[in-house]
């Protein structure tokens, strides 16, 4: 079999900064930007820390150490600390309040910069000065290294920045003035106030270079996330052996979902590393000939420059079955019925072609709206897959050093180690079918071991017996013979869904299905 394709680095010129627009400046991903409004918030709340405290520690040094008798007094100084503390707990607790767009948080950064450059610029003058203190000398304050600070941790344009750090830096001498203007500092003519803080810009060109390593490092991530003709937006979650991000293809303006696999997660040995990606095609590929619409559908796959391997899937809106379960409990039995019929669908092509999905589970089935139509399933995670005719050999999961499958909708067969068919398949579903309408496991155990044990030598309590709600007649016996621990005893998934079909169950129409959506908030888009 051929290696994999390598894609390589694209062209800076016709990388898009959102994925839509050819030629386009590439821009930091937005999930990083989002991470410097957490950092502003931490910022926020030390530096409300530091006003309160920096004016009362300095009142106690000075009444202990210079038995100063106007050290309790309230002064202006005190105002501008005050005013800091309550600035910065706003700014705090907007921030902490929900999520906010992360180029208006950036900006608001640089507000807050020079809002509180200017409180350091005005409090460090208008002081009590000692004699002879008021000297025209050059001076290093606060006001540089918060210049630093920010510059490290807001990303903002260089424009922006240097405007935003010349206005911040100029805050000194803006504080001089104000308190000789007081009456409190007397420095001479007013350009000693600018050659007494130079050092404030010197910072200042500092900053603007380490502004430019940050934003470097972020351009340098987003070059790495362009996957060939799609680049990837945020985190939509980790599981299994990879994550899965947001796409957007760059020409068709198409969303959709890509599920990494990182080499280290597949092993450390180049040649084990190596005869992953080769099983990582056959799958990749056997899976792209489904063309049931109850599976998910695969719009590309590939292998990057690190070995990083990807597919690049429809994205869903909805939730699965898993986290269905969890929020609203167990489903009703018509329902369940609707929703196991699509998923047999799905396998039968599937198995029909050889192949067998091996994890099938309620977080491996999605349920969702799909163009007019309301609770429409899908299988997720072809990644297990494995066929069973032709190729040799085992599986992506497998060479990689992982167990296939999951341990509570793990078929017997498997857990022993022997041949398996997509009758391991329908066991599995027979535990979804169990775990719907009962809201839990087939079999409760300590562990993933003793579960498997259970599933080899255990006789499953019917599920009617756990369920709160009345069972149609037949379908108890039908969830019970896809857990047979035999294969020979189980319903192929083209049995299962006609037998689903003819059980007298009040059918969970079109109409329920929207009823049911319409009441219930649906999450973000998911693959």
């Amino acid at each position: 079999m051929s290696k994999p394709h390598l894609i390589g680095p694209l062209a800076r010129a016709t990388t898009p900064a959102t994925g839509l627009v050819p030629g386009q400046p590439r821009r930091i991903p937005d999930d990083l930007l989002r991470q410097v409004s957490r950092r502003l918030e931490v910022m926020s709340l030390i530096a409300a820390t530091l006003w309160f405290l920096g004016p009362a520690l300095g009142h106690l040094a000075r009444a202990r150490l210079a038995s100063d008798p106007a050290a309790g007094r309230w002064e202006f100084p005190d105002t501008i600390a005050a005013g800091s503390v309550v600035a910065s707990l706003a700014m705090y607790w907007w921030l902490r309040r929900r999520e906010h767009d992360p180029y208006r948080v950036m900006d608001l950064g640089l507000v807050y910069l020079v809002a509180m450059t200017f409180a350091i610029g005005v409090m460090m003058h208008t002081g009590p000065v000692a004699a002879g203190e008021a000297a025209t000398h050059p001076d290093l304050t606060w006001i540089g290294p918060v210049i630093l600070m920010f510059a490290a941790i807001v990303p903002a344009a260089p424009w922006k920045l240097f405007l935003a750090g010349f206005i911040a830096a100029s805050m000194d001498p803006v504080g001089m003035i104000v308190a000789q203007a007081m009456g409190r500092y007397h420095f001479g003519p007013w350009q000693n106030a600018l050659l007494m803080h130079y050092s404030n810009y010197l910072l200042l060109g500092v900053a603007m270079v380490i502004s430019r390593v940050v934003t470097r490092l972020g351009l340098q991530v987003a070059r790495e996330r362009e996957l060939g003709s799609y680049r990837l937006g945020r985190l939509l979650g980790r599981g299994g052996m990879g994550e899965v991000y947001l796409a957007t293809h760059r020409m068709l303006a198409r969303p959709a979902a890509i599920k990494l696999i990182r080499p280290e997660s597949l092993a450390a040995d180049p040649d084990a590393a190596e005869l992953a990606a080769r099983r990582f095609r056959r799958e990749a590929e056997a899976a792209a000939t489904l063309r049931s619409p109850h599976t998910v559908e695969l719009y590309d796959f590939g292998v990057t420059e690190d070995r990083t391997l990807y597919f690049v899937m429809e994205l869903l809106e909805g939730l699965d079955l898993e986290t269905l379960v969890q929020r609203h409990g167990p489903l009703p039995p018509n329902r369940m019925i609707h929703l196991l019929r699509q998923v047999c669908e799905s396998l039968e092509e599937a198995h029909a072609r050889g192949l067998v999905h091996r994890d099938i589970k309620p977080a491996n089935i999605h349920v969702g709206q799909v163009g007019l139509r309301h609770d429409f399933a899908k299988v997720l995670d072809f990644g297990l897959v494995k066929s069973v005719t032709g190729v040799s050999g085992d599986s992506l999961a497998t060479a990689a050093g992982l167990t296939p499958g999951t341990p509570a909708y793990m078929a017997p067969e498997m857990a022993r180690g022997d041949p398996v068919d997509g009758r391991a398949d329908i066991y599995a579903l027979g535990c979804v079918g169990y775990f719907l309408l009962t809201g839990q496991l087939v079999f409760d155990a300590e562990n993933a071991f003793h579960m498997i044990a259970r599933h080899l030598s255990a006789e499953p309590v019917p599920p009617s017996v756990r369920s709160s709600v009345a069972l149609p007649p037949g379908l108890d016996r039908l969830i019970l013979a896809c857990l047979a621990k035999q294969p020979s005893d189980r319903p192929d998934a083209r049995a299962l869904g006609r037998a689903l079909a003819e059980l007298p169950a009040a059918p969970w129409t079109e109409e329920d299905a929207a009823a049911w959506w319409r009441g219930v908030a649906v999450p973000s888009a998911v693959a």
